[in-house]
């Protein structure tokens, strides 16, 4: 059972903690439990009511007014709420909740809604991106446990992998090719599976040949597809050698194609790019790249 602090349900529901703690004294909401040294602390079943209660405040319910709903009529208004507002806090609340009820039906009705209603790209650029820089922080601060993120990370793949199969497959002399892949100890690919989606959305054919892959599997696809470019990502740090060496050697063994390249070590450590190497520093910019790629190829 996991044991949160008030500092903990701050950072997960936003709500200040000198304002929980008004919310316990005058409407009687939550009632903390105490350590042996009269230290408070909250349950799972308290986090979650407190999201609730956040969530109804922050739409512009009084709490004087939450106070005196029951627990089944507050669930009831969150999920009305959370299908009809589409405010970004709102959203990342309600991804929130979902998250740490572990509840995929709650999850699927927040991503299937705003899919419906902005579209897959939008729905991740503006909802479950902010979502996952939020989880990040979560993790670190250790707001939430390795199974919820390990929960929430699955049905966000399902969801990018389900959006990946529903476009069309494209090829032809004429179609540019990208080939993605994920070096040797990575194994985050989120990002790289929507890389993914956003290049075949493009008409661009991708081959890819998944993650903790060594450069001479890379040689292997390269001679049997040549594809224009190739994109990877490094987030994990190199334990047998530097990013930068790492840089080096791909770039030698690929000379004569574009490699482009991101990810929190490129940027972090200042990676400099060799002839044929393109850093990208961020997603607006692998936006904008794409944007700029497809003008060109249409002009050639």
């Amino acid at each position: 059972m996991a044991v949160y602090s008030i500092k903990d349900l701050e950072k997960l529901s936003g709500i200040k903690a000198h304002t929980l703690r008004i919310w316990e004294q005058r409407y009687g909401l939550i009632a903390p439990r105490r350590t042996k040294t009269n230290i408070r602390y909250y349950l799972d079943e308290d986090l979650k009511f407190i999201l609730n209660i956040a969530l109804l405040n922050k739409n512009g319910i009084k709490i004087s007014k939450i106070a005196r709903m029951s627990k089944s009529e507050i669930a009831e208004k969150v999920a009305a709420i959370s299908e009809i507002n589409f405010e970004y806090d709102t959203q990342l609340d309600a991804l929130t909740i979902s998250m740490i009820e572990m509840d995929e039906g709650k999850f699927d009705r927040i991503v299937s809604t705003n899919i419906q209603q902005l579209g897959f790209e939008r729905t991740m650029l503006e909802v479950i991106y902010p979502f996952l820089d939020k989880l990040s922080v979560l993790w670190l601060t250790g707001s939430i446990n390795p199974v919820q993120e390990n929960f929430m990370s699955y049905l966000i793949r399902q969801k990018i992998i389900v959006a990946i199969d529903k476009e069309p497959l494209v090829s032809g002399p004429e179609v540019p090719k990208f080939l993605l892949y994920l070096p040797e100890g990575e194994k985050q690919e989120l990002s790289m599976l929507f890389m993914h989606y956003l290049l075949k959305s493009r008409q661009i054919q991708v081959i890819y040949i998944g993650q903790d892959i060594g450069i001479g599997d890379i040689k292997d696809a390269y001679n049997i597809h040549h594809p224009d470019c190739i994109f990877t990502m490094i987030t994990e740090s190199f334990a047998k050698e530097s990013v930068q060496r790492y840089v080096d050697r791909l770039s030698h063994a690929f000379a004569d194609v574009k490699i482009l390249l991101t990810g929190y070590q490129v940027i972090a450590q200042g990676v400099e790019p060799t002839h044929n190497v393109h850093v990208l520093h961020s997603l607006e910019e692998t936006l904008y790249y794409l944007e700029q790629f497809q003008v060109l190829h249409k002009a050639v």
